[in-house]
């Protein structure tokens, strides 16, 4: 595969900082197939992510779920694209606990400017705890800052 660039390449290859909040998430690069839309991506949910019983907030999982749906498409965009969420829905499976999380997405159709998204979320054991479906509208990296 030719050396591709753009945000979120420049990003996961150094060239670039992480976005703080994939940071702040743990986020780690795993894989990404740009023509199949597919992508692999790990995350770190420590005990400061956790409610009162131990078990890690929704609110984060949906947060990586976010930030798996969100690369998924943004590896497969041109440097001058970005990408803006339209709308994303999250079911929990179960109960999560902190640890390491992977997240796996994928572009299940592009209409357009339109994408449509899906993702799931497993713990270490492989077990899925969440999983979400996105849309979102595919921008000019220029038109990016007032973006979602």
């Amino acid at each position: 595969m030719p050396e591709r660039t753009g945000p979120f390449w420049d990003g996961i290859t150094g060239r670039a900082p992480l976005p703080r909040a994939a940071a702040a998430l743990g986020f780690e690069f795993v894989d990404a197939d740009p023509e199949r839309g597919t992508i692999e991506v790990a995350f770190t949910a420590t005990e400061d992510f956790t409610n009162p019983v131990g078990n890690v907030l929704g609110a984060f999982l949906s947060a990586m779920l976010y930030d798996t749906v969100g690369p998924a498409l943004l590896a497969t965009l041109e440097p001058g694209q970005f990408q803006s969420t339209l709308e994303l829905k999250v079911a929990f499976w179960r109960p999560a606990r902190p640890g390491r999380f992977l997240g796996s997405g994928q572009v299940t159709r592009r209409e357009g400017d339109l994408a449509f998204l899906e993702a799931s979320l497993a713990g270490s054991d492989g077990t899925t705890v969440a999983t979400a479906t996105a849309t979102a509208r595919v921008i000019a990296l220029a038109d990016a800052a007032g973006a979602v």
